[in-house]
């Protein structure tokens, strides 16, 4: 099953129905797949892209995204969706891992890629003569793609300083939808999709199963807490993905308390930790219609959740304790706790999370070390630790690997320390995350500087992060110090400074 056809079902038997509404105004679904088969055609005719070539997409949200993504799968190619939010030297080096063979890109990413250094990979500007060459191509009606076949090349950081891509195929991204209707709703023409979140990343997935049943895709530049409160208001049936800090500007929105939200749904969360005391006050103002998801880029979006019901269980003697879980295994997957050595943990015992289903991907682009570390006899080994209760709900206890997360955003310390360890003047340095109330954490850099050296402040550093890699990954703090508390094998102890961050903070 090529994704892409379900597109073509819909259109068939609903084509005069609103699929895709953004700043460019609104197409059908008839409109929606004559541009993904026109695009289709034109990449493989124009620009004689063969079966399974590496396509990239560098846009923020737009109406010109889901077009050039089906069109894509149409061409039997892999996407490669990249965050906009990146530096363009953190994309162009993706384009350059993917071996991508061609980019999309919205204008204003055009530009700074071309500086950046993408080789000779040509770039199709939207709103440019050669994206309305695209639109004009002959279009393509089917391809013959088998399930696991390459479909999305889904780039998610890792500890060596460089992300690492999972390719997921089309069998795993048809499992995610299913498993969409199976836990969370069975979703019609009826329905509308708000993207409020990034297109290119885990929120965008959960497009797909809405566009497979006809529903109304909304396609917002940015999350905007105002505007999607209207959104509830003035749509019926509304779903929409919300990382946790979303959910926290919405109900601290004045808006919040006093506008209509009876249009919406199903809001969505998941992507870092929730605060029990946020949820259930969001709980008070929008009703049970939450469910969490607890996922990653290797199993997108589908390990464990906490359904609508369970959100509304309010007599249940462990509701808040279920709140604060993961929820139980999705439809079709199967979860572990386990040690080091692979060995079942018994329930309550904290252990790494391992998952198997098939929405796990196929493996790391071209990286045999770490699909060695992380897929073992069929199990997706998560990194997360967590551990089951009795009655099967999961709970997340800590990142493995000393992941942030910030703002929904993952950031990874290693890529930081490697960037500021260019810097003459920087000896040492560690990276580690301070609690944030708005974000739920900050980045927070401890640097040691060599003796005698001249100009390391945190001005410079912060211009060398800002040349060099995404704003938000950048430190917001720098701790200026002698010496880094080490054990005796000379590991660095981030404990030790999580701890003495806590205490300037006077937080226990």
């Amino acid at each position: 099953m090529n994704t892409s056809m379900m597109l073509r079902t819909v259109a068939l038997h609903l084509p005069y129905r609103p699929a895709i509404t953004s700043e460019s105004g609104t197409i059908d679904y008839g409109t929606f797949e004559q541009q993904a088969g026109a695009i289709a055609g034109a990449l493989r005719d124009r620009h004689g892209l063969g079966r399974g070539a590496r396509v990239a997409i560098v846009m923020d949200n737009c109406g010109e995204f889901l077009p050039a993504l089906y069109g894509i799968w149409r061409a039997g190619l892999c996407a490669v969706p990249v965050n906009s939010k990146l530096h363009a030297k953190e994309v162009a080096w993706i384009v350059e891992n993917s071996e991508t063979r061609l980019v999309i890109a919205s204008p204003k990413h055009a530009d700074a890629l071309t500086e950046a250094g993408t080789g000779n990979v040509p770039i199709v500007v939207t709103g440019s003569a050669d994206w309305f060459a695209l639109l004009k191509g002959a279009p393509i009606e089917a391809i013959e793609s088998g399930p696991e076949e390459d479909a999305w090349l889904f780039y998610t950081s890792g500890t060596t300083g460089r992300p690492k891509g999972a390719v997921l195929s089309h069998r795993n991204i048809v499992f995610a939808c299913h498993a969409y209707y199976a836990d969370i709703d069975f979703v019609d023409d009826r329905d509308v999709y708000v993207n409020a979140a990034p297109l290119s990343h885990g929120a965008g997935l959960y497009a797909l199963p809405h566009i497979a049943r006809g529903s109304h895709q909304i396609v917002l530049p940015g999350f905007d807490p105002e505007t999607v409160l209207r959104m509830f208001a003035t749509h019926k049936n509304v779903s929409m993905f919300a990382a946790p800090t979303m959910i926290s500007r919405l109900i601290n929105h004045p808006l919040a308390g006093s506008v209509d939200h009876g249009g919406l749904k199903t809001l969505t969360y998941g992507g870092a930790p929730m605060y029990v005391s946020d949820l259930k006050r969001a709980i008070a103002i929008f009703g049970p219609r939450f469910f969490q998801l607890y996922g990653q880029g290797e199993s997108p979006m589908t390990i464990s959740g906490l359904t609508k019901r369970l959100h509304g269980d309010f007599d249940h003697p462990k509701y808040e304790q279920r709140l604060a879980s993961a929820g139980v295994a999705r439809t079709g997957c199967l979860f572990r706790i386990v040690d080091e050595d692979g060995r079942e943990l018994p329930r309550g015992e904290v252990g790494e999370i391992i998952t198997r289903s098939d929405c796990v991907m196929t493996g790391y682009w071209k990286n045999p070390e770490a699909n060695a570390k992380s897929l073992r006899n069929g199990w997706l080994w998560t990194g997360d630790l967590g551990a089951v209760d009795e009655d099967g709900f999961l709970t997340l206890k800590d990142r493995s690997k000393d992941m942030i997360i910030s703002g929904g955003s993952n950031i990874y310390p290693r890529e930081i320390e490697d960037l500021l360890l260019t810097h003459s003047g920087v000896l040492e340095c560690a990276v580690v995350s301070r609690p944030h109330a708005d974000w739920g954490e900050e980045v927070i850099a401890f640097v040691v500087a060599r003796p005698g050296a001249a100009g390391v402040d945190a001005a410079a550093l912060d211009r060398l992060c800002l040349d060099n890699i995404a704003r938000f990954k950048r430190p917001k703090g720098y701790r200026f110090v002698d010496t880094l508390p080490k054990n005796n094998y000379g590991k660095i102890l981030k404990t030790d400074l999580r701890e003495k961050l806590k205490a300037e903070s006077g937080k226990s």
